[in-house]
């Protein structure tokens, strides 16, 4: 059995392109069949979602001994919230104790 003859790449393109038919001079030159450019009026853009806290805030680390550390673990799940929470909870303090303000109120004046 003989092998089956190896087609080039023009070959290819040759046979799947319909030949071309040579234009008059004299007439127009045909115009594609495809879909037509339609022009659209923009809309204005959507506004933003609200950002997750945690695309809005900073992140900064705490470094606590273990001890401190089991002893807010333990608080914040025999009070079932999370340790985040209580963290915040003592902050306000801080921030109450030294006549600064509330978290409540520094976020309130970021919105605006």
């Amino acid at each position: 059995m003989s092998k089956p003859p190896k087609l080039s790449l023009a070959a290819i393109v040759a046979s799947a392109s319909p030949p071309v038919k040579p234009l008059a001079r004299s007439a127009p030159a045909p115009r594609p069949q495809g879909a037509e450019i339609v022009a659209l009026a923009l809309a204005p853009p959507a506004p933003k979602p609200a950002a997750t806290l945690k695309q809005r805030a900073r992140q900064m680390s705490v470094y606590l001994e273990p001890p401190v550390y089991d002893q807010l673990r333990d608080l914040a799940f025999a009070e079932r919230t999370k340790m985040h929470a209580l963290m915040l909870e003592g902050l306000d303090l801080l921030f109450k104790q030294r006549g600064a303000r509330s978290i409540t109120q520094l976020t309130e004046t970021q919105g605006r």
